[in-house]
Parts: C-alpha cells; structure tokens; sequence
C-alpha cells in the first residue's frame, strides 16, 4: 500500500497528490504530473513517496518542502516554479495504492474527516504553497526551512526533525551572538542610563 499515489479519472495520466484538499477550497487539490518530470526528479519524487518519510507525512508537501531534488532544489519549490504541479479537482482524481485498490480522492477525503471526526475543510494544511500560483505557473517564493542556511541533506535526501532542529539551534547560537554584538555597538553609541542605587544615611 502506497500513499500519496493516484490518476485522473478521464485519461489515466499517473500522480502524485501533494495536498489532498485546500484551506477553503476542500473540493481541490494540488498533484505532481509525474509525466511531465525529467528522469531524475522522477526518481527522486518516487523515491520520497516510496520512503518512510514519504508514507508518515499527512500531506506529501510537507515532505517534499524537506528533500533535494539531484540539483540540490527543493523539490516543492522546484516542482511549484517550473509548473510541474496542477491543481484538480478531487471529485477527478482516484488513488491508486495498490493494484487491487481504488477510490475517488473525494471519497477518501470525506472518509478520513469522518474518522478524524472533523470536517473535510479542517483536513487541509494551513498557508499551503499557493496552489493558483502554480495553476498559472507564476514564480512562487522558494519553500525551504526558515533559516539563513540550510542544512545539508543525507544521502536519501530527506532532512529528519533532527537535522532540521539541530540547524534551527545552530542559527539561534549565531542569532543570539549577533544580537549581542549589535547591543553592545548600541551602548558604545548612547549607554542605556541606569536609575542611581539609593543610599542609606548612616
């Protein structure tokens, strides 16, 4: 059983569901094309799938912002910049995640809410990559991890919680260094003035 895998209804064109629905539109979502994919980011976005960083995500996207694509790209940035994601909707798209399975993305949607015992709109990711943008392949923002630097990716390519907690510490450290340097710059230019200890009369 593989998650995150599935088809259009119509013609069978293969993907990736990246967000199965969206904030405020819980009738949408955003797949990968794998069709439309050079060779190696195809690997690699299968690869992610097939991993178990893959398989434990909610919503691929969320594992996607954290793997390198053969470049060194983000693979959600990449995929969102240069097209490779369409938005559809769920009512078009069945999941595949085996060869005996299939059921329509809206079905699964409807059934994990009830499970989860929310409401469809609730299941989606908040903030998402904006999908319109990439409907209409206008440039988006690089997805990274919030950092001046990021971290270097293993061999697989997935980043763990802990690469990415241990990256997030070592820029706090620099942070801190530099807030520091920057209040002391502060008091050499005007000395922050201290209330006068009262004395006591003898």
């Amino acid at each position: 059983m593989l998650k995150h895998v599935g088809r259009l209804k119509t013609n069978q064109r293969r993907l990736i569901v990246a967000y199965r629905t969206l904030p405020g539109e819980p009738d949408y979502c955003v797949c990968v094309t794998t069709e439309n994919l050079e060779a190696g980011d195809h690997d690699a976005l299968m690869k992610l799938v097939e991993s178990n960083a893959g398989q434990v995500a909610n919503e691929l996207a969320e594992a996607m912002a954290r793997t390198r694509l053969p470049d060194g790209s983000i693979m959600l940035a990449r995929f969102h910049k240069t097209g490779k994601m369409g938005k559809f909707k769920t009512t078009e798209v069945e999941m595949t995640p085996n060869s005996n399975t299939i059921i329509s993305l809206d079905e699964m949607n409807k059934a994990i809410a009830e499970q989860k015992g929310v409401a469809i709109e609730d299941l989606a990711i908040q903030n998402p990559v904006s999908a319109e943008a990439t409907v209409q392949n206008e440039p988006t923002a690089p997805v990274e991890t919030p950092s001046v630097e990021q971290p270097q990716a293993p061999q697989d390519g997935v980043l763990s919680d802990e690469d990415l907690a241990a990256n997030y510490r070592s820029q706090a450290d620099r942070m801190f260094k530099e807030a520091k340097r920057l209040r002391e710059q502060a008091e050499e230019l005007a000395p922050t003035k201290k209330k006068k200890a009262a004395t006591h009369s003898a």
